[in-house]
């Protein structure tokens, strides 16, 4: 009986890339693995299995350099490549050991290998249950366990961690080895910079001597707790439970303030500890995590970039003839001129346009050029949730910190206090309170979405439209995100009111970045007269999707299919809320829905929606931004998997605790509405 210990690394670790390579005391880790291993007595010998991913070249040439054998298989099918590797040399048992556990004890190894002898089982080990500490890990197994696990299961679960299924499937003769104290608490594996740093401490305080038992280290870690203080609050396994989207946003907040370049994508804005976080692919309406999971996306597709769906053919084609003729050059691209035009020609009343590529940039230039043109700083702005994308800044709105106090820096209106007195909120439809901002103060320009969460009443846009103009105010409509939601255009054009100055951002590129800034001559002008530039704003792939956007936009009229389908979908929200007597209240235009339920425990509720859509295969909560691949029969797919859970929110209504459904915590809130 050849018993095989097949090692198992890879230098593409989600959590910390290259581990297996990182030196502790000027030495590889896996080589210090192998070193300590190869004291066994009982091995016939030791291999090393990793994934034929060209990253794993360095790591395979190490060990082989050390003399060890290195087999190479699949990168996700972790199981046939235990059974390739074990195949290749003969063997007939295969003791799995990890290559995060560079304090693998041999004698410990050895015990554990006699005790299977002993039992004459399929499959024997230390870890189930687990009583040692976490990075002991031993697990022997018969090959022909191995082959029969791999044939009877098509889980990618099993497949990736070998031994699930031999262990868990009722089919095999199992045994194990126990600690009489329950040492499963103690963290000695490194799958994180902070257990890196921890198995670091514990090699230098042995050093020269790497041969040290597993025993020497326990009584280390009683006699110098502090040497192993960093991981504890890291759980055992949990790696194996985690997503690799989740385990990147987990790695993503260690060196990435808030985790993320969006608040609108932080994966605690979904569900927290759950939400798979990246993608892989997009199409249509559909996207696929980093494992390979699809799902439908009735969220916010793409924070509403994507109003053709994801991945459009003709765009992506007029992209990738962009690319292959040259993004940039010393010369400027045609297309830039192009697409003013056609904005120009989409409205009459401008006839000059700014382009850049996000909507801050954009928001950043009307403000700039409107003050130049007014020859006033003071600003009253109407925004929403209490941000102002002109200056980010004032994201934060009026929030205290966990004090209870307001957060340096802001006014209790949720205005920077660098710009008290020169910047005045005002409300959506409370024309009063804008007419007594004009009259207290020399108002330069007024800034303002045209609709946000409800339409204008006593006709407001008119009037804001004549009070800017008798008082020579520069009036800016911020379209970034309504704008060819509803028209083909503005959305001011649905309402018959003309500003002088307005931005399109968001749905302009279906997903690339590109937004303009429109305006009067007389106003786009005094952009002359101050410094208003940008390199990449002027590269070629910005404009040439915008074009292409707009060309597809007006042939199939895509803002009227978004509108119809999102009153749909608004409609079907309340019926669903009528059937079980739910309190629901809607918002936002027709194309970018969403609801909020009227109880104390909303928050929870959406949680609890978006956990269950998305072992449905759906990213979904409260809003949908709306797509023109969101067909009939998606959107009929998305209600058959939704009403059951507003079956349960009715349990819940009715005394069921909702926390004990939801499997981590709450979604954070979003940003409270100045409107």
């Amino acid at each position: 009986m050849k018993i095989v210990a097949i090692v198992q690394a890879r230098m593409g670790s989600t959590r910390l890339p290259n581990k297996v390579m990182k030196p502790i005391g000027g030495t590889p880790m896996i080589e210090l693995l192998l070193t300590r291993l190869a004291r066994s007595t009982e091995l016939d010998q030791i291999i090393i299995a990793t994934s034929t991913d060209p990253r794993n070249q360095a790591l395979a040439e190490h060990v082989q350099s050390l003399g060890y054998p290195c087999e190479r298989g699949s990168e996700n099918d972790v199981l046939d490549r235990f059974i390739q590797a074990g195949r290749a040399h003969g063997a007939d048992v295969v003791v799995r050991i990890t290559g995060d556990c560079p304090l693998v004890d041999a004698a410990l190894v050895d015990a554990c290998i006699r005790e299977f002898r002993e039992s004459d089982v399929d499959y024997f080990s230390n870890v189930s249950p687990a009583t040692y500490p976490d990075g002991l890990d031993i697990e022997i197994v018969r090959m022909t366990a191995l082959v029969r696990a791999a044939q009877e299961s098509d889980s990618a679960f099993d497949h990736e961690h070998v031994t699930p299924y031999v262990r868990n499937s009722g089919h095999f003769s199992t045994a194990a080895r126990q600690h009489g104290n329950d040492l499963s608490h103690l963290r000695w594996t490194v799958d994180e910079p902070a257990d890196f740093d921890v198995i670091s401490n514990v090699f230098a305080h042995f050093a020269p001597d790497v041969h040290f038992g597993w025993t020497q280290v326990l009584a280390l870690q009683s006699s110098h707790p502090q040497l192993f203080a960093a991981n504890h609050h890291i759980i055992r396994n949990e790696g194996a439970s985690m997503s690799n989207g989740q385990k990147l946003w987990k790695r993503a907040k260690q060196i990435i303030p808030g985790g993320n370049m969006l608040l609108s994508k932080r994966a605690e804005m979904f569900l927290p500890e759950q939400w798979p976080a990246y993608f892989s692919k997009a199409k249509g309406c559909k996207v696929w995590d980093l494992d390979g999971r699809e799902y439908t996306d009735m969220s916010i597709m793409g924070v509403g970039t994507n109003a053709l769906g994801y991945g459009h053919p003709e765009v992506d084609d007029a992209v990738r003839k962009t690319i292959d003729a040259g993004n940039m050059s010393t010369f400027n691209c045609p297309e830039e001129v192009y697409l003013a035009e056609k904005l120009i020609e989409l409205h009459p009343w401008a006839d000059m346009v700014r382009l850049a590529r996000s909507g801050g940039e954009a928001n950043a230039i009307a403000i700039r050029i409107a003050r130049a043109a007014a020859g006033r700083e003071k600003v009253a702005i109407c925004g929403y949730h209490g941000w102002h994308d002109w200056y980010l800044s004032a994201n934060l709105g009026a929030e205290k910190g966990l004090d209870g106090h307001l957060l340096p820096g802001l006014e209790p209106n949720g205005v920077p206090r660098s710009l008290a007195g020169t910047v005045f909120p005002f409300n959506y439809n409370n024309f009063a309170e804008l007419e007594a901002l004009v009259k207290q103060h020399d108002i330069g320009v007024i800034k303002m979405e045209v609709v946000r969460n409800m339409g204008p009443e006593d006709n407001f846009l008119h009037k804001v439209r004549k009070l800017a103009t008798d008082n020579k105010i520069v009036l800016i409509f911020d379209e970034c995100t309504s704008g060819f939601r509803e028209t083909f255009g503005g959305l001011h054009k649905k309402y018959g009111v003309e500003p002088d100055m307005a931005m399109f951002g968001k749905a302009l590129g279906n997903g690339y970045g590109i937004t303009a800034t429109i305006g009067r001559r007389e106003i786009m002008e005094a952009a002359q007269s101050t410094f208003i530039s940008s390199t990449f704003w002027t590269e070629r792939i910005g404009p040439t999707a915008a074009l292409k956007t707009l060309e597809v936009m007006e042939r199939i009229q895509s803002w009227n299919t978004i509108t119809e389908t999102g009153l749909q979908i608004r409609q079907r929200w309340q019926t669903l809320a009528d059937k079980h007597d739910l309190g629901i209240t809607h918002w936002g235009l027709p194309a970018l829905t969403g609801f909020s339920f009227t109880s104390a425990q909303g928050l929870a509720y959406k949680t609890l929606i978006t956990q269950e859509m998305l072992g449905k295969g759906y990213l979904a909560a409260n809003s949908v931004y709306v797509c023109t691949e969101h067909t009939q029969e998606v959107v009929d797919s998305y209600f058959d998997a939704l009403e059951p859970i507003f079956q349960t929110i009715r349990e819940c209504e009715d005394g069921r605790d909702v926390m004990e459904l939801l499997k981590g915590p709450v979604c954070h809130a979003g940003f409270k509405r100045l409107n």
